[in-house]
């Protein structure tokens, strides 16, 4: 995976709007967390994610807190969010 240009403030700001529930934390880290009805439901979710992350072959960080799951997405390589995140965060809330 080769270097992916930084988003512009403007960008991002674009790309929140359109997702709704995500959250930037340290102008890097594209964060959000969901609760689930039942741990397994969380953790099945977990493994819908790491499917599509291996696809796309850009994974996020991923702590599963009982059913509480959260996601942050960075682009290493970068130094912080690329499209790569925001069509990462696309694909994990269409499922």
């Amino acid at each position: 995976m080769g270097k992916h240009p930084l988003l512009s403030e403007q960008e991002l700001e674009d790309g929140l709007r359109e997702l709704g529930h995500w959250t930037i934390e340290d102008g890097k880290w594209l964060i959000r967390k969901r609760l689930f009805p039942t741990f397994v439901e969380a953790v099945e979710f977990v493994n819908r994610v790491a499917a599509i992350a291996e696809e796309m072959n850009h994974h996020p960080f991923i702590g599963i807190d009982y059913r509480r799951v959260t996601l942050r997405l960075t682009t290493w390589n970068s130094g912080g969010l690329t499209s790569l995140d925001m069509d990462s965060a696309k694909a994990y809330d269409r499922t």
